[in-house]
């Protein structure tokens, strides 16, 4: 086991994997940013080191920052937890390369599975069912595409092959938008990706956004823990996820899980992931694998018991794979709400100083969060301050136990979206289960009318 672990994040994610490194008997080392200098995290770590000025791109995201930290600090490992640098290929294996170990996945598989066209070409090969659309990147063709965008079938979606975080894709409803759309992604593509390939997919009218957890030691010992419905988004970001998914039959939920479980074997993939799934119809198909931890990990921890930060280590340590499907129980249900400072219904950011935080408690309360009273939330960063996790032995529970805890939370000096989740905890759509991932757009686009 590692005796010295480097933590390259921020936020309540660093906070996350060093208490997960704390119980494990490994010492921390944490890189901020000047903005981050006052953190909690930062207070706890066992090492501390500045990398940089506040904005992003001169700190979190500089490798040779980042890789320098290790350096003087005597890490053996780096943890990128999710955002920044924990999808980048490049730094997985500039990581690697510099006697370091990325508590990830191999560079390869990031590579093919952040790229969506090969992602996708991977799972059809895995025998894991994809949304219908075309082979691989779009050709420059017109006439192709205008044939490709027939055989699909109006509504169709154009997606940037290097995209992600819902940014890089167009609804075409028409065929005679349909060329102007490829033109425009592709030159939006290239700009933010420095990729100008896009594809092409059905797109699906009201579906459901499931997820399946998965675990893997890179050599063809993989399981999956379960399903979790993060439906509830606004512009393609997540608000609101669940574990399990409400409504969907557990034969069909095991079939897709061994599936997802049966693509890391063959791919040898190593370390947590989550392959996202639209599902209409009683259908599944994939539209992305994440090869890193989730924002919502938690939820899968609450109703399977398993520390994923930990296992994540175990696994880039080297340690035996002890978890077998069989052994893997779900029990309960558990919510995950996103408290995000910025104003709960027209969503500008709010950062400045937090003058009052009181979190909530009780049974089956759990609240993963750097802040306290007196932080103060940077502008340069991701909005989201904490996540408010709720378990209970039933669905309904889960969401009465949410309710409370919301009721229970003080946040004063800046806004937060928690009147929005308070609001959706008594919705009778969410409450019944089963919304589709446009059901909160068309709510908030209603109040607005």
């Amino acid at each position: 086991m590692f005796e010295k672990i480097l933590i390259a994040n921020r936020g309540e994610i660093a906070l996350r994997i060093q208490r997960a490194c704390r119980e494990m008997g490994i010492k921390t080392v944490v890189v901020y940013s000047e903005a981050d200098r006052d953190a909690k995290y930062v207070r706890l770590a066992d090492e501390a080191v500045c990398i940089g000025p506040a904005q992003a791109r001169d700190s979190y995201l500089s490798m040779p920052a980042i890789i320098s930290a290790a350096e003087v600090t005597d890490a053996e490992a780096i943890h990128p937890g999710y955002g920044f640098m924990a999808e980048n290929a490049d730094f997985a294996d500039r990581v690697e390369k510099s006697g370091f170990v990325f508590i990830g996945p191999r560079p390869e598989s990031i590579r093919t599975m952040g790229d969506k066209v090969m992602a996708k070409k991977a799972m059809i090969e895995a025998g894991v069912p994809v949304v219908p659309g075309s082979d691989g990147a779009l050709p420059d063709d017109p006439a192709e595409i205008i044939r490709i965008g027939r055989e699909v079938g109006y509504p169709v979606i154009i997606k940037a092959s290097g995209g992600g975080g819902g940014r890089g894709m167009r609804v075409v409803y028409t065929e005679a938008a349909l060329l102007t759309a490829v033109a425009t992604t592709k030159t939006e593509a290239a700009s933010a990706f420095n990729n100008p390939e896009v594809y092409m997919e059905k797109y699906l009218e009201n579906p459901r956004h499931i997820e399946i957890q998965v675990l893997a030691d890179g050599e063809r010992n993989a399981i999956w823990l379960g399903e979790r419905d993060c439906s509830m988004q606004r512009r393609h970001q997540k608000v609101i996820e669940e574990a399990p998914a409400p409504g969907i039959a557990r034969r069909l939920i095991e079939r897709i899980g061994e599936r997802c479980a049966d693509a890391c074997r063959k791919m040898r993939y190593r370390g947590a992931g989550t392959f996202e799934f639209l599902y209409e119809n009683g259908e599944f198909f994939f539209i992305e694998m994440n090869t890193r931890i989730q924002v919502e990990h938690t939820i899968t921890e609450m109703i399977t018991g398993i520390d994923l930060v930990q296992e994540q280590i175990k696994v880039a340590a080297g340690e035996k794979f002890v978890l077998r499907q069989r052994d893997i129980e779900f029990e309960g249900h558990s919510i995950e709400c996103r408290i995000n400072a910025e104003d709960p219904f027209n969503f500008v950011p709010s950062p400045g100083l937090v003058s009052k935080w009181h979190t909530p408690g009780g049974p089956g309360v759990r609240i993963d969060s750097h802040v306290f009273t007196g932080y103060t939330v940077p502008p340069y960063y991701d909005s989201m301050i904490a996540k408010l996790i709720t378990y209970g032995k039933t669905r309904e529970q889960a969401i009465a136990r949410m309710d409370i805890a919301l009721s229970e939370m003080v946040v004063e000096g800046i806004k937060t979206n928690v009147e929005l989740h308070r609001e959706l905890m008594q919705d009778a759509s969410f409450k019944a289960g089963g919304t589709s991932i446009h059901y909160l757009e068309q709510k908030l686009a209603q109040r607005n009318k």
